[in-house]
């Protein structure tokens, strides 16, 4: 059997079923979740020929989940994966546009999602048709468009209990990274710190224990671990640097302000490299903790709300290698090999299941939960085709 050219993607269809996805204001907790821009994947997927499977994770939140047999005999199975849920639009002054409006502007497509990463999931779909399209291929695609990636990755979770990540050998995570291949992405690990001391009047501050100051100093320690993790290992050649950033701090009331509070409650977002061990970490963070309680009769108590690891695969991957020259053969030139700052769905596959991810999908890194969120429209196509050939690239293997 010889691999036949595979057709050019639809470029209307695929670009009309990104703008259709952002009209669907699929934010988390509001008008139903993502079970409309689920229903709407798995009714493209129905119209293709395929059997969707939509689960729902939690009331109006669904995963949905296809198989795409080659018919070409035994080979591999690749996964594509997107998810389908978008941040708030925040403050709709900020926007010139519409926010889920989907308005084709000189050349872009503007609206929340429309990088982060409705593009991406109207692009693997097509892609996927249209390698099917070109006749036989050995193996299998796998397509997961799954929900809560912006929040605890909950669907990505299931997906992998549920076994749709079983015997699958590689994974494409459709996200935006600007042109990048990116074999590589950011750990974190979510913190709470809770501190109990001592309520007392305003008055008389004595006879309390306000953990408010304890909370301060605690931070400053969050500061110095963050030095040392900067300078050991140092930075990343794509991730950058380690950092622990206190983003939540709870103490008191307003209503109140002649009590000093008993408790008070921090909350830390660690973002990692590789070469960070995450439980020396924690082990670190924990006796930091207990040292720094005793020191000042207050009780600090740590709980890790997720741990997600780094995730780093060489260059030489079949995967990386496929997207390479996929890319190469249609940009007409190579992909520079970055890294994501955050993290993705991505990162839970190949933490609960070894296989290996690289993201990589229309759209800036950058422009992700702004205002004004675009992709450039020529691009939805383009990462649809790209896809396409990837796929072929790794499903028949690297002998043209």
């Amino acid at each position: 059997m010889t691999r036949s050219p595979i057709p050019p993607v639809d470029s209307e269809a695929v670009v009309e079923l990104a703008r259709a996805l952002i009209r669907i204001p699929s934010v988390a907790g509001r008008d139903g979740g993502e079970r409309a821009a689920a229903e709407l994947v798995a009714r493209t997927m129905s119209s293709f020929g395929w059997r969707p499977q939509l689960t729902e994770v939690s009331p109006g939140r669904a995963n949905v989940v296809t198989t795409v047999e080659g018919g070409g005999g035994p080979g591999p199975t690749l996964a594509l994966e997107g998810h389908l849920d978008v941040v708030t639009e925040g403050d709709r002054s900020a926007w010139t546009v519409d926010p889920f409006g989907a308005e084709v502007r000189d050349g872009r497509l503007y609206g929340r999602g429309a990088a982060d990463m409705k593009a991406g999931v109207a692009a693997m779909l097509h892609g996927a048709r249209a390698l099917q399209r070109g006749g036989p291929f050995p193996g299998r695609l796998r397509l997961l468009a799954l929900c809560d990636e912006e929040g605890m990755m909950l669907g990505a979770k299931r997906a992998v209990a549920d076994g749709h990540l079983d015997g699958v050998s590689g994974a494409i995570i459709c996200e935006p990274e600007g042109g990048e291949i990116c074999p590589s992405a950011k750990g974190a690990l979510r913190l709470r710190f809770d501190l109990a001391g001592r309520m007392a009047h305003g008055a008389m501050p004595e006879l309390g224990r306000s953990p408010i100051p304890v909370a301060s100093l605690l931070v400053q320690e969050l500061a110095t671990v963050q030095v040392d993790l900067q300078r050991d290992p140092g930075p990343h050649p794509t991730l950058g640097l380690p950092y622990l950033t206190p983003t939540v701090l709870v103490a008191g009331s307003l209503d109140q302000m002649n009590v000093s509070p008993g408790r008070a409650a921090l909350a830390v977002d660690v973002r990692t490299i590789p070469g960070v061990d995450h439980s020396r970490l924690l082990d670190d963070l924990r006796h930091r903790c207990d040292r720094l309680g005793r020191a000042n009769e207050v009780t600090i108590e740590l709980t890790v709300i997720d741990d997600r690891p780094p995730v780093e695969i060489g260059a030489e991957e079949p995967l990386v290698v496929a997207l390479q020259r996929a890319h190469s053969e249609l940009w007409g030139r190579s992909a520079a090999l970055g890294g994501v700052p955050g993290t993705t769905d991505g990162t839970i596959i190949a933490r609960d299941t070894g296989i290996p991810t690289v993201v990589y999908g229309p759209g800036g890194k950058w422009i992700a939960h702004q205002a004004d969120e675009f992709v450039e429209v020529e691009e939805i196509p383009r990462y649809a085709d790209t896809y396409a050939r990837a796929a072929q690239i790794f499903l028949w293997g690297p002998t043209p």
